[in-house]
């Protein structure tokens, strides 16, 4: 995977912007609660499965326009940790039940010993996830997030690394 979700991100955020949000300014401020995200899945690198990741996303309690600012944290069966801070654009379907949501976070890889060379400290996190909504407010879904430098450890491979992760998120205020 290269840096497809990153594009993604900015294009579909921008889209949303001139579709939804200009009319009453584009990056215009909105309060909402704070979003905290727990998630678990399989981490992949070059195609094959070698540990597992916990992540902790902390979603702000404001937007603006389409993008919300967001902190997280990863670490990994391997001992690696990730640390990144970005922003996220979301989608809600017309009945309210589901989304998806798109995210670009610049952050920093510290690598274990055991854990994979991604080349960099500096490593993007982008992702893709889709889910429902509960009738809490609390959601649950499914994320596909890749991790690369965009190629800034030249001439040294960037091979980037893969986690599917099953994400519960809780609003509170």
């Amino acid at each position: 995977m290269d840096g497809t979700l990153a594009v993604l991100f900015l294009l579909t955020g921008l889209i949303d912007m001139g579709a939804n949000f200009c009319g009453n300014g584009c990056m215009r401020l909105a309060w909402s609660g704070v979003r905290h995200t727990v998630s678990a899945g399989q981490l992949i690198f070059e195609a094959d499965i070698i540990g597992q990741e916990t992540y902790y996303r902390l979603d702000a309690p404001v937007t603006f326009g389409p993008f919300r600012p967001t902190v997280g944290i990863s670490v990994d069966t391997l001992g690696d940790i990730w640390i990144g801070a970005g922003a996220l654009n979301e989608f809600s379907t017309g009945n309210g039940h589901g989304y998806a949501e798109l995210s670009f976070m610049p952050g920093w890889w510290v690598r274990a010993q055991s854990g994979p060379q991604l080349g960099y400290p500096l490593e993007f996190r982008s992702g893709v996830e889709a889910g429902i909504y509960r009738e809490n407010g609390d959601r649950v879904g499914v994320s596909l997030d890749h991790r690369s430098n965009g190629e800034l450890s030249f001439p040294i491979p960037n091979p980037g690394l893969e986690t599917v992760l099953v994400r519960y998120g809780r609003v509170e205020g």
